[in-house]
């Protein structure tokens, strides 16, 4: 991943990169090709895919969406039984080609790709210490870091330096790397981010969702464990370290908004969580209304849970343009929340006259919640009661996730009713921590909630200096 930067104009949290690779497929560039683009909502500022051949990795990367940056002809040029790729999602500072992934270099151990989902909490420290022993770096991006972490181990193995550079790193990894033909993947030992694996016939698939999967009719096998690296190169997997025994750090957030819904990740189906978020929301903050309208796409199945549990009607209130490009021109004269109004529009017929429960998944910085509150009251919505399917977010995250800093986000200095006063509601409740937690087969000791408990499980102070200085990069 890229150093951490902020987006001023967008107020949601981005996951910042997804990763397919695919290892013994006589078109596996197509098949990872086909991976990102289900995976495209994991980043959408670049893209790129590396391919071997047995003699030669062939790689390509630019700027911009999976199907903007490769077309039948692209692909025909990344010939190959073994390839990986990347999507990244846009930070402010860092959005340039060199960040872009895989990360591919020439090495004595051979030629090597890699793509990464993840931050390391360390990567300045480590990355000062490999410039002082003569590494020169290319880019700005942590993942780089495990590139020189493995060229430069002096361990006699491939796999003995792969361990040995997994083990240098701190904090969130979910990784894919190809060596002259060979496919490892590995997790982090608290499993921040998903990492899956797939099988399409003899075909091995790694990929960060299930999504990518069900695209090109791959089944999935299991998940890459916490702590695991496994090969990729046989007809069954070479476990080189098992899983660790946990407790783990799983990202709420994966299950809260980033993963799509038709994703399981962590043992559960994505969408079915997100219901039950919706649920225990209704019950923790009911609200005397007459429909439900969620804020789409990510609200929709908490606005379902919602509706289900008030037994209040759910109703397409908002629609939103889903062809919105990145190089979209505002018009030179002033239109009012046109940031909003380009991406979501009230159905005035299903909220005039009628109190609405707005259903997000998240506040970040409470601009967009504004927006849209008026956008309903200016439909005629007579009131409008906002809900959201997390508790409060009053911390960066340093684990893979594109955070404002702290004291951008608004609940980190406002309460609850200051809050509601600033977005114009008639009301405002927000999912408990318990509630959310409640919602999760897994123990609540497995995930990761920093951003709203503000508790760093992986984060000394060492470290947190070195992820300051890096916000302020």
């Amino acid at each position: 991943m890229a150093f951490r930067g902020v987006n001023p104009a967008d107020d949601k949290f981005h996951d910042e990169c997804g990763v397919c690779a695919v290892m013994g497929h006589p078109d596996a560039s197509n098949l990872v090709y086909l991976g990102l683009y289900a995976l495209q909502h994991r980043g959408q500022e670049s893209a790129g895919i590396a391919a071997f051949d047995g003699k030669e990795l062939r790689h390509h990367k630019a700027m911009g969406y999976v199907a903007d940056v490769f077309d039948r002809d692209r692909l025909g040029e990344l010939p190959g039984f073994a390839a990986l790729g990347h999507v990244r999602y846009s930070t402010a500072g860092n959005s340039s080609l060199v960040n872009a992934q895989p990360v591919v270099a020439k090495t004595h151990r051979g030629q090597v790709a890699l793509a990464h989902n993840g931050n390391l909490v360390n990567a300045l420290r480590l990355r000062a210490q490999l410039e002082r022993s003569g590494a020169i770096f290319q880019s700005t991006s942590d993942s780089e870091v495990f590139l020189h972490l493995l060229a430069r181990s002096q361990a006699p193995t491939l796999e003995a330096a792969l361990l040995e550079t997994f083990d240098a790193a701190v904090g969130a990894y979910s990784v894919a790397v190809l060596c002259d033909g060979r496919l490892f993947a590995a997790r982090d030992p608290h499993g921040f981010r998903p990492l899956a694996l797939g099988r399409l016939g003899e075909t091995w698939i790694v990929a960060s969702e299930t999504c990518a999967f069900d695209l090109i009719e791959a089944r999935m096998v299991r998940e890459v464990g916490p702590g695991e690296v496994v090969e990729l190169s046989g007809e069954e997997p070479r476990v080189l370290r098992p899983p660790g025994p946990g407790p783990y750090a799983h990202c709420v957030f994966e299950h809260v908004y980033f993963a799509r819904p038709d994703s399981r990740i962590f043992g559960e189906d994505v969408g079915a969580v997100r219901e039950k978020l919706g649920e225990r929301l209704a019950r923790e903050h009911p609200a005397a209304a007459d429909i439900v309208v969620a804020v789409p796409d990510s609200g929709v199945p908490a606005g379902l849970g919602f509706s289900r549990e008030s037994g209040l009607p759910f109703v397409l209130g908002l629609v939103r343009n889903h062809y919105v490009g990145r190089t979209f021109i505002e018009p030179r004269q002033a239109i009012r929340h046109f940031g909003v109004k380009v991406k979501l529009n009230p159905v005035r017929s299903a909220v005039a006259g009628k109190r609405v429960v707005l259903v997000d998944d998240s506040i970040v910085r409470g601009t967009t919640s504004r927006k849209i509150v008026m956008m309903l009251k200016g439909a005629g919505a007579t009131e409008v009661h906002l809900r959201v399917s997390s508790p409060p977010t009053n911390g960066p995250c340093f684990y893979g996730i594109d955070t404002p800093e702290r004291r951008e986000l608004i609940a980190a200095s406002q309460s609850v009713e200051e809050i509601r006063a600033y977005v114009g509601a008639d009301s405002l409740g927000y999912l408990s921590e318990e509630g959310m937690l409640s919602c999760l087969r897994t123990s609540p000791a497995n995930f990761c909630t920093a951003c709203f408990s503000g508790n760093y499980r992986v984060l000394d102070e060492e470290d947190r200096a070195g992820v300051v200085a890096k916000e302020e990069r």
